[in-house]
């Protein structure tokens, strides 16, 4: 049971692995597009989508890229 004044889940210690949660507003195009992708790789949308952005990170973090 969570203590009096928090939510459940709030008394857990943060972890590296914690999400925050956002909203994304996306074009419902594209969110088709992202979801059937998704689909093909047997994930869920959101982490299809944490996938994709931690791909773009690393690709960024390569020496010699501008």
């Amino acid at each position: 049971m969570a203590a009096a004044g928090r939510q459940p889940g709030e008394d857990r210690e943060p972890t590296s692995r914690a999400r925050k949660p956002f909203l994304l507003r996306l074009p419902p195009e594209l969110m088709e597009a992202l979801r059937a992708w998704a689909a093909q790789d047997l994930r869920s949308l959101n982490s299809h989508m944490e996938f994709l952005l931690r791909e773009a990170v690393k690709r960024r973090k390569k020496p010699g890229k501008d």
